[in-house]
C-alpha cells in the first residue's frame, strides 16, 4: 500500500493532495504509484481473486459480518478522515460510515439467497437453473462527495460473488480510500482483493485495458463517464455508468406545503448540496409557488454554516476550491440569463471553500441552472402552469437520475411517477439510496443499477445450466 507522505503540499507535481477545506491547511501529499506499483497491485488483486472466488459463501458472509463491526468500531477516526478531507459536518460523517456497516451487514444477510442458483421450470424431468458467478475484479472510478459510501455502494454488492475490487479514487480523498482498504484487511478479506489504484488519467486507462480486470464502474460528471466507457467498449467490456443528475422536486397544489419545505431544504442542501441524487430544480405549480418560495427561502436562511466539526452547524465548505469557483460561475450565468437571486450568490470571503446558500427565481429552460447540474448549495426555483406543465419541465433535461413529487393525491402521484423519466421517484419525501432499492438512472445520468437484487447480479456470470438424465 503506498503511504502519504508529510512533504510540504508541493512534494508532488504527481499525485493527490488532502486540504481541509475548512481552512485550507494541508493534510498530506500522496504520490501516483508507480508503473511497477500497479503492476503489482494487479497481479495481487488478481490471486486474491482467485482465492476469494474459491472461498465458500458462509466464510465471504462473514468476512462482510467483521468488515461491518470493523467500520463500526473505527466509526470516529473514519468520520473525522471524510470530514478533514472533503468538508461535510462531521455529524453526516458519522451517519456515513454508518450507512456503510448497515448496509454490508444487509448485503451479507440477504445477498446469499438473491446470488443462490435459480431454478427454471420447464416441461419434463430436465433440471434447469440459472447461477450467477463472479467475472473477476472490477475497477471502481468512484467520487468525493460520499467517500466511504460511494466505494462501499459499489464494491459491496460487487464483491459478494467472489470478484474483487480495484478502487480508484478521488486524488482529494485518499486517506478515507486507504482508510477503507486497511478495514477490509483487518476484517480477513484477503490482501489484495480489495485494492487502491491512484494513478493519472493514462494509466486508469491501461488498467481498464488490461486482461485482470473484468469491468468497471464509474460514479462521476458526464465527460468523465464517457471516457472510461469509451475505453471498455474497445476492449469490449462491461461497464456502469452513474453520471449525476438534476433532479426535480416536483411540489403540486394539493401539497402539504410546510412539509415538502422542510422536506426540499434537506433534499437540496444536505452535504452542502454535493449529492447526484440531490433535489436541483424546484418545479412549483403555479397556485402554490409563491408561498413555497417565500417559506424556502426563510428556512434556507436560518442554515448555519461554518466549522464542519461544529454540531451546531448544518453545512461545511464545499470540496475543493474549483468547484465552488464553477458553482459561481454557474449561478453568475443563469442570473445573465435573466433569473432572480433570492437568496445568497456569493462565495464567503476568507479562508475555506465557503458558498453562501443560495436560491434563484424565474428559472426556465436554457438557463444554466435548470440546463446543468449544480454541485453545491444552490436551489432553482421554475413555476409550472399545471400537472402537465410539471412533467414536462421535469423531463426536460438531459439527465434522469431520480425525482421527487409532492401531492396529497398518492393514487396519481404513482401514475404520473411512469411518465417521468428517471431511475427512481420519491413521492412525498425526496431521494436517497437504500440498500433495498436499485439506484441508477436514464439518459445522460448513466446505465447500470447499484444496490439491492439488481446490484448483486449486475457483475456475474448470469450462467444457464440446462441438465438432461440420461439412461
Amino acid at each position: 500500500m503506498t503511504s502519504p507522505s508529510n512533504h510540504p503540499a508541493n512534494a508532488y507535481a504527481d499525485g493527490g493532495i488532502s486540504r481541509n477545506p475548512a481552512d485550507d491547511t494541508f493534510i498530506a501529499a500522496y504520490p501516483y504509484q508507480t508503473a511497477d506499483d500497479v503492476e503489482r497491485m494487479l497481479d495481487e488483486n488478481a490471486s486474491a481473486f482467485r482465492q476469494w472466488r474459491a472461498t465458500p459463501m458462509a466464510e465471504r458472509v462473514a468476512a462482510y459480518h467483521r468488515l461491518a463491526s470493523t467500520l463500526r468500531d473505527r466509526l470516529e477516526t473514519l468520520a473525522l478522515i471524510i470530514t478533514s478531507e472533503m468538508g461535510k459536518p462531521l455529524v453526516d460523517s458519522r451517519a456515513e460510515v454508518e450507512k456503510c456497516a448497515a448496509t454490508l451487514d444487509w448485503i451479507a444477510e440477504n445477498g446469499p439467497g438473491i446470488l443462490a442458483d435459480e431454478p427454471v421450470p420447464v416441461d419434463g424431468d430436465d433440471q434447469v437453473h440459472v447461477s450467477y458467478l463472479p467475472i473477476g475484479s472490477i475497477l471502481g472510478v468512484m467520487p468525493w462527495n460520499f467517500p466511504l459510501w460511494q466505494a462501499i455502494r459499489a464494491s459491496g454488492p460487487i464483491m459478494l460473488s467472489g470478484n474483487g475490487f480495484i478502487l480508484k479514487h478521488a486524488p482529494n480523498v485518499m486517506g478515507a480510500a486507504y482508510a477503507l482498504q486497511q478495514a477490509y484487511e483487518t476484517a480477513g478479506f484477503p490482501k489484495g482483493l480489495f485494492v487502491n489504484l491512484h494513478a493519472d488519467n493514462e494509466t486508469v486507462a491501461r488498467v481498464i485495458e488490461d486482461p485482470r480486470v473484468a469491468a468497471v464502474t464509474v460514479t462521476g460528471s458526464m465527460r468523465a463517464g464517457a471516457a472510461v466507457a469509451s475505453t471498455a467498449a474497445k476492449v469490449l467490456k462491461k461497464s456502469l455508468l452513474e453520471l449525476g443528475g438534476s433532479d426535480p422536486f416536483i411540489v403540486l397544489a394539493d401539497a402539504n406545503i410546510d412539509l415538502a419545505v422542510e422536506t426540499a431544504v434537506q433534499a437540496r442542501f444536505q452535504n452542502t448540496g454535493q449529492v447526484c441524487l440531490a433535489a436541483k430544480r424546484f418545479i412549483l405549480e403555479k397556485p402554490i409557488a409563491a408561498e413555497f418560495t417565500r417559506k424556502f427561502v426563510e428556512a434556507v436562511k436560518a442554515l448555519t454554516m461554518g466549522d464542519p466539526t461544529d454540531p451546531s452547524n448544518k453545512l461545511g465548505p464545499m470540496a475543493r476550491t474549483d468547484l465552488r469557483d464553477e458553482l459561481h460561475s454557474q449561478v453568475e450565468r443563469t442570473l445573465a440569463q435573466g433569473a432572480s437571486l433570492l437568496l445568497g450568490g456569493k462565495k464567503v470571503e476568507g479562508p475555506g471553500n465557503f458558498y453562501e446558500p443560495t436560491v434563484l427565481g424565474n428559472v426556465g429552460p436554457g438557463m444554466t441552472a435548470f440546463d446543468e447540474e449544480t454541485f453545491g448549495p444552490v436551489a432553482a426555483m421554475t413555476v409550472a402552469d399545471n400537472v402537465e406543465h410539471a412533467i414536462e419541465l421535469a423531463n426536460t433535461s438531459d439527465y434522469g437520475l431520480s425525482g421527487n413529487l409532492w401531492t396529497a393525491d398518492t393514487a396519481r402521484a404513482q401514475r404520473i411517477a411512469r411518465r417521468l423519466e428517471t431511475g427512481g421517484v420519491f413521492i412525498n419525501g425526496f431521494s436517497a439510496s437504500n440498500a433495498r432499492i436499485p439506484v441508477g438512472g436514464v439518459k445522460k445520468s448513466g446505465y447500470g443499477r447499484e444496490l439491492s437484487h439488481f446490484g448483486l447480479r449486475e457483475f456475474t456470470n448470469a450462467q444457464a445450466v440446462w441438465t438432461k438424465t440420461v439412461e
